[in-house]
């Protein structure tokens, strides 16, 4: 590919080697988690939400479990300013949910936000100015400590305006693209920034860690912020935060290693909605936690729900392939994988406490989803493990092992001619016609027994508009009739198969049986349904009969 030689690593690793995080193998508890998706996640839109859908999209955070949740830039758009009044004005924030906030380091800025905050229980007032090597010498044209400066300045004045208003605001700082920044003089101006805080166990400091561009593999962030994590001062009262950006596609992997190096709180979006690529996705970062037995402190129970929503609010959509959310993550086309899904259910339901189902990594259940119509999905490249979870778990049939195999070429067939997906019911229309409705060649349409020497039967046999009457014996009603249709026919078949079973706990419930028959090497099955279970043994052998006729 032409014109690689134009880039170049735009990172610094640390001065001390920082790799104690790839010594863990585990997230073992949730951060504290901050959507950013009233902020990051609006400004990205290309239409952003109106003030309406911004309430309805806090209402939706709140619920889902956010406990900080950051609305805006009021200093810097009317609108903002105007959300944030109304939800304070209005309470609607809930006591337990603080609202953040957020600024440059400057002063008319800072002010004006103050001013926005005014009667809000609990903030968050987020201070920021650009570090990196890239913003001081071509953006802001400033020395190392001139642009240090501008963060004291910053924090000096959030201080300051705080203990004049009385209130009990928190502080947060974020050296904005601190990925692309020295690591030891990122560590100076945070540090200068909290001498000004002088942080305690009561008053934690926020410090975020931005990588406002995602520019190295996610391993190169982790030692960053490991650097911080033991380096800064008064670590013991600050909380490390992360805000990953997706640039490079590993924003979920950068934010999993940096919970290992020491971070104790993840600012992301629903979705990964943000600018470029995105900020993290926290629903997978927080579900990745979930897959692995860590109570991630949010709810995603009913993620069709919240999808449902997301769409609704931002007009963005989501990826048939999105990570827990997507409507085909959970799907199984392949059928060998349906195979194991299928037995892998089977033995959960028997034996395991645990969720240890073949290619699925959580129960979709646990997200609002359903097996019938997300897991296991048929088209031509599914298999006879599928289609008999379908017919079983939809309509409650269960095959034998040799008809789930015939029925499931049956199914492959059509949804190849047809190039789609077949859904459940198509999926019954195939069995029905192929096993229990098909009178192609005859029909039974009387059977009378007596015990005579073991059963007889009278069965009345319809053929091309012509009825016989042929009497059949055997050791068992369905013996005695399979013999009276070899006597009609001239056939030599055997009975290789035969089950059966209710199709429902009701005591009403019909009975389903399955019967198949062997003649010169070939298997044929039939399948017939009836309130009577005698009845359904016959109709299930005429249908295998049928089958038979018609090879």
């Amino acid at each position: 590919m032409k014109n690689y030689q134009k880039y170049q690593k735009q990172y610094f690793l640390p001065p001390v080697v920082c790799m104690d995080w790839a010594k863990k193998d585990c997230i073992e508890k949730a951060p504290a988690w901050c959507s950013v998706d009233l902020r990051d996640g609006n400004q990205s839109l290309i239409e952003p939400m109106d003030l309406k859908t911004k309430v309805e999209f806090f209402k939706l955070l709140c619920e889902i479990g956010f406990k900080e949740i950051e609305v805006g830039f009021p200093a810097a758009s009317q609108t903002e300013y105007d959300f944030l009044r109304k939800l304070i004005d209005e309470n609607l924030i809930p006591d337990d949910v603080t609202v953040q906030v957020l600024t440059q380091a400057r002063e008319h800025i800072i002010k004006k936000t103050f001013d926005a905050v005014k009667g809000a229980k609990n903030v968050i007032i987020h201070v920021y100015n650009s570090t990196s090597v890239a913003q001081r010498e071509q953006v802001f044209k400033k020395s190392k400590q001139e642009i240090k400066e501008i963060a004291i300045k910053g924090a000096k004045l959030l201080k300051e305006l705080t203990q004049n208003e009385g209130a009990n605001y928190r502080f947060e700082y974020s050296p904005e693209s601190f990925t692309g920044t020295e690591p030891e003089y990122a560590l100076e101006v945070v540090n200068a920034v909290l001498n000004v805080w002088q942080p305690t166990k009561d008053n934690k400091a926020i410090i975020n860690l931005p990588a406002t561009v995602e520019n190295a593999i996610p391993h190169v962030y982790a030692q960053q912020v490991e650097y911080m994590h033991k380096f800064m001062d008064f670590r013991e009262n600050v909380i490390i935060s992360l805000h990953p950006h997706n640039d490079r596609g590993c924003g979920v992997a950068a934010a999993e290693m940096g919970i290992l190096a020491g971070a104790d709180r993840i600012e992301g979006t629903l979705f990964g909605n943000g600018e470029r690529t995105g900020n993290v996705d926290v629903i997978t970062l927080a579900m990745n936690m979930f897959s692995q037995g860590v109570n991630p402190n949010l709810n995603f129970n009913n993620m069709p729900y919240i999808t449902a929503l997301y769409k609704s609010f931002t007009d963005m959509p989501v990826s048939p392939r999105q990570p827990y959310a997507g409507d085909l993550v959970f799907a199984a086309f392949s059928g060998s994988h349906q195979d194991a899904i299928a037995k892998g259910m089977d033995c959960r339901e028997n034996f395991e406490d645990k969720w240890t189902v073949p290619y699925l990594p959580i129960d979709p259940h646990d997200v609002g989803r359903k097996y019938d119509s997300d897991v296991i999905r048929i088209n031509s490249q599914s298999g006879k493990g599928g289609v008999g979870y379908i017919l079983q778990t939809v309509y409650g049939i269960n095959m034998p092992a040799g008809m789930k195999e015939q029925m499931g070429y049956k199914a492959k067939d059509v949804s190849d001619v047809a190039h789609k997906e077949l859904h459940p019911e198509e999926i019954y229309d195939i069995f029905k016609k192929n096993y229990v409705s098909n009178r192609n060649i005859f029909d039974l349409t009387e059977c009378h027994f007596k015990q005579v020497n073991g059963i007889e039967a009278t069965v009345t046999l319809a053929k091309d508009g012509k009825y016989s009457i042929v009497l059949g014996e055997g050791n068992g009603r369905l013996d005695a009739v399979c013999n009276a249709i070899k006597k009609y026919f001239g056939l030599d078949f055997t009975i290789i198969g035969y089950e059966q079973h209710a199709l429902s706990q009701s005591s009403k419930a019909k009975a389903i049986s399955y019967v198949g028959v062997e003649y010169n090497g070939n298997n044929f099955w039939g399948a017939g349904i009836d309130e009577d279970i005698i009845k359904s043994s016959y109709k299930a052998l005429v249908a295998a009969v049928n089958n038979l006729l018609s090879y």
